[in-house]
């Protein structure tokens, strides 16, 4: 709809690029600041925001390549054309990989790792709501036709040229659709925050809602043929969000029953002294 923010002669700033930035700066400020009344340190967090947000770009990006292996296979010089460069990859793979990272560094730094992805999780959904929004200023991630009144028609050239939506057809907007569900999660997932009644309850509540809503929204979205499993049953994404409902239904089941002590076995990876004091604990750089 509005690829270009601002365009001069050669340089051009995506509106893509902007939104993204901003929803990721937007979910760190707000994990900080939850994190803040959790007993964490402010920088500390910050910090460990930006390691998770160079993980979940690096995922994202891991996983587009891989997705479109056959196209890059042929065409590898695209691997650092401008579509692909701009092009923020998938989200599943950015999660999985940011979720990996988070588990590494609060274990090897002793942080209780239900409680930080607490803090996290309604800052991820902040992000995404406003990062959907420059997907749709850039055409990507677009929906099937639709002959629905809020059907949404693309007609400039640059958005076609950098990431292929198709212009003069009225499409599903799924784009807003997921934005829209996104910042309604932020905030459900935000009053929640301070009633929460066990650690990884917030953490849990995402992985049920969003993967729930994306796994909806993927039955509206057009997909390249790579991005299907058994025969164009579902979607890539549509199985890692069932496996992710699966995670979400187990820590929430979970959860009650260790916070009255009855299950021994814990995922928080606490060290005694971290997770009394977790200020005493260290990320990288600090």
């Amino acid at each position: 709809m509005f690829p270009k923010l601002i365009s001069f002669d050669s340089f051009v700033l995506p509106t893509y690029g902007v939104l993204v930035a901003l929803g990721y700066l937007s979910g760190v400020f707000m994990a900080v600041h939850l994190a803040q009344k959790e007993g964490f340190d402010k920088e500390r967090i910050f910090n460990l925001g930006i390691y998770l947000a160079l993980g979940g770009m690096i995922g994202a990006k891991a996983f587009l390549i891989y997705q479109d292996r056959t196209f890059y296979w042929m065409n590898p010089s695209a691997l650092f054309s401008r579509a692909s460069l701009q092009s923020a990859g998938i989200f599943h793979g950015g999660l999985i990989v940011a979720i990996a990272v988070a588990l590494w560094l609060t274990h090897r730094y002793g942080l209780p790792f239900l409680k930080t992805a607490d803090s996290f999780s309604p800052g991820i959904a902040l992000g995404l709501g406003i990062g959907r929004l420059g997907c749709f200023a850039a055409g990507c991630c677009w929906g099937k036709e639709t002959d629905l009144p809020w059907g949404v028609t693309f007609t400039d050239p640059y958005a076609n040229e950098t990431v292929g939506v198709p212009l003069g057809t009225a499409i599903h907007p799924t784009q807003l659709y997921e934005s829209a569900v996104d910042l309604a999660i932020f905030y459900y997932l935000y009053r929640r925050f301070s009633k929460k009644q066990f650690d990884g309850q917030i953490f849990g509540w995402f992985l049920l809602l969003y993967p729930t809503a994306r796994f909806l929204i993927e039955f509206l979205r057009e997909h390249a043929e790579e991005a299907f499993f058994w025969s164009r049953l579902i979607s890539n994404a549509q199985a890692i969000s069932a496996a992710l409902i699966l995670i979400s239904i187990w820590l929430l089941w979970l959860g009650p029953f260790r916070n009255r002590g009855l299950v021994p076995l814990t995922i928080s990876h606490d060290r005694q002294s971290a997770s009394r004091h977790p200020r005493t604990a260290k990320i990288p750089g600090r």
